[in-house]
């Protein structure tokens, strides 16, 4: 006799919702690859998933959040990065050193292979995804900019900070479009990787160059 949901161990019920969570996000993400974000509707979802269609919605409040669901996964490694840092490294750098890092990883994050192609297919296919991925670059240039802020003993809204916040996210966004459309063309995962770090040394140049004289480089 399995005990009901409300008496189960926080630990089991935090597992429970988390596996919940990612068969929801597994199910919305296949179907949006196979058919188009805005061919799918949230009741679909549900039914694949087989949970109710409040269940997807308290996982998920906006259905674009199925698809970009590793979103804040994706921040708190930023802000673990600049956390993490090591006094002698610089936060410019130290997030130069993240990006190589995770392209030899293969990180979800930065990965350029047929199915990552598949993802920015959809979303430049939908217009919800496309408003949304530019508000997610948006949020996470604050996030780095406070990231960056608190790491070098500065106030949140140091104007220094939100500079070089701004200019990475634009650094990091050109290399992985960039990336992406040699991938495209040529259906070389080593040659869009070597495109995207190229872009994010060059713009690492800049940066330092934009950011000197700061604690930032």
């Amino acid at each position: 006799m399995s005990m009901p949901s409300d008496s189960m161990p926080p630990d089991r019920r935090s597992r429970k919702r988390l596996a919940t969570r990612q068969g929801i996000s597994n199910v919305a993400t296949r179907l949006f690859l196979e058919r188009g974000f805005d061919h799918v509707t949230v009741d679909e979802i549900a039914a694949v998933a087989d949970v109710g269609r409040m269940t997807v919605f308290n996982h998920f409040p906006r259905k674009e959040d199925m698809f970009f669901d590793r979103d804040e996964e994706g921040r708190e490694m930023l802000r673990e990065a600049l956390r993490q840092r090591h006094p002698s490294v610089s936060p410019i750098e130290t997030l130069r050193l993240l990006a190589h890092q995770l392209v030899a990883e293969e990180s979800p994050y930065l990965r350029f292979t047929a199915r990552s192609q598949s993802f920015i297919e959809t979303i430049e296919a939908s217009d919800t995804l496309k408003a949304r991925a530019r508000a997610i670059r948006d949020e996470i240039a604050h996030v780095v900019a406070v990231a960056l802020s608190e790491c070098v003993g500065r106030k949140p809204d140091d104007p220094d900070a939100h500079l070089a916040a701004g200019l990475l996210l634009a650094t990091w966004t050109v290399g992985f479009i960039q990336a992406h459309r040699t991938l495209r063309q040529r259906q070389d995962t080593e040659e869009a990787k070597a495109v995207f770090l190229a872009a994010v040394d060059k713009g690492t140049t800049g940066l330092n160059a934009a950011l000197a004289g700061t604690p930032y480089a």
